[in-house]
Formats: structure tokens, sequence, C-alpha cells
């Protein structure tokens, strides 16, 4: 029976990755010198998924952006998914965490915008699996500075992640929403000319009865944002009314 380790036992190498900068680079140690660095290769990939999305990123694309043997990109990193946690946490760190002042509101919109503004720099974070977020140094620091928002209200640890979880987690939607939109204007280059075409055909197939209330809040909607939606005010409402529900919880808890 074979003593050798099959691997199993051994650190993730995209742990050792991202704190290269702490544990010391794990690549180029030995052999030719390299021609090349892990930053390059994590930044050419962000540059890649900004300009054509995720789904266009590969790992032959980042060799050849920088000049490699297709193979040789992976002396640097393993592969695709490992290549991906490091531009997630390197977004992560892009600027530097701003202090939190203010009221709760105040602290809270803080955090939400930088998610917000993160995903609309980097749309292709939002195709990103979430279920196990890579715990590099940048996203180790922006979840601390995201609890510490909520730290001292007199909140469980668990209310804590909860309340962090579900500000955040409420970002992607509108964020996703405002993509969309974004992409559909530079194919369509005029959202009035799409109803103008389609105008008369909806006039013919849309029951005035049957969709009554529907059709009176579609056309005050439409009238006042000029298009179908208006993916930044409705995350400037819902922002709003997720924050209200957290203070009204936040005061219950120190009532208890």
């Amino acid at each position: 029976m074979s003593t050798a380790s099959d691997g199993r036992d051994e650190p993730d190498r995209t742990l050792r990755l991202l704190w290269r900068d702490r544990l010391g680079d794990p690549v180029g140690s030995r052999g030719p010198k390299q021609r090349a660095s892990v930053d390059a290769v994590v930044d050419t990939a962000i540059e890649l998924a900004d300009a054509a999305g995720l789904e266009a990123l590969s790992m032959r694309r980042v060799a050849e952006r920088l000049g490699l043997r297709p193979m040789s990109v992976y002396t640097y990193v393993p592969g695709r998914a490992e290549l991906i946690d490091l531009m997630v946490d390197r977004v992560a760190g892009e600027q530097p965490l701003p202090e939190l002042r203010g009221s709760l509101r105040e602290r809270l919109e803080q955090v939400a915008r930088r998610a917000w503004n993160e995903y609309l720099r980097h749309p292709w974070l939002l195709s990103i699996d979430t279920s196990r977020p890579p715990l590099g140094p940048n996203v180790s620091d922006r979840w601390e500075w995201s609890l510490r928002a909520i730290e001292g209200l007199g909140l469980s640890d668990l209310d804590m992640d909860q309340v962090v979880t579900l500000v955040v987690g409420f970002v992607s939607a509108p964020a996703r929403a405002y993509v969309d939109a974004e992409r559909l204007r530079r194919a369509e280059s005029d959202d009035d000319a799409w109803w103008e075409r389609n105008g008369p055909l909806l006039e013919q197939i849309v029951d005035p009865a049957r969709f009554a209330v529907s059709g009176r809040v579609g056309q005050a909607a439409g009238a006042e944002y000029g298009a179908s939606a208006d993916p930044e005010r409705a995350f400037e409402f819902g922002l709003a009314r997720v924050i209200d529900g957290i203070e009204v919880y936040v005061g219950a808890a120190s009532g208890r």
C-alpha cells in the first residue's frame, strides 16, 4: 500500500496563490527565469473578462495576450477556476476601504454602494459562484470591513452575518438589470425606436381589461423612466427599504 500523499491532505494551492505576498510566490522558484508573473496573469484575465465577459475567458487567451505558450500559463495558475478566484480577490482590493462613518444607514449604504460600483466596473462578477468565496486577503479584508459597519449594535454574530449577507446579496439583482439594460441599449441603440416599432402589435394583443393594473402601472413607469425599467432607481429604492427593515430589526434587538 502506497503511503504517498494523493494531495487531499495538502493545503489548497489556490489559498497559497491568494496569500502569496505573505507566503512567498510559489511559482518561478526553479527552472528558467519566468517571462510573466501570477499578477500579470490575473491582471490580463481581468482585462479579458471586462472586455468580453467571463464566458470568453480561457487560459489559452490569457497566454496569447501575454505572449506565452498555451501550456506555460499553467506554471503560474493551475487552472481557470483558480484563476477566477484570484481575479475576484484582486478586484476586491482595487480601491482602499474607506473609514466607516455616520449612522447605521450611512454605513450600510457604503457597503452596498461599494458592491454596486464593483459590479458595474466588472459585470462578470455577476456570473461568479459565490457559494464558497475565495478566502484571499482582499475578500477577507472586505468581509471584516463590512461586519464592522454593524459591530456594537447588540446583534448576535449570526445576525451580523445575515445582515451583511442581505445587504450585499440585494445589490446583485439591480446591478444585473443595469448591466443587461446597458447591453441592450448598445445593441438596440434606441429604446424608443423599439416601442415605436412594436407599439401597434402590443395594442392588438394586450387586453386592457385583463391587464388593467399592470397596464396602468407600466404606462406610468414608462413615462417616468423613458424606458421599460430604471435599474439604478430600483437599486436606490430597494436599498432604502432593505435598510428600513434592518433599522427596525436592530432597534428591536437592542430593546431585547
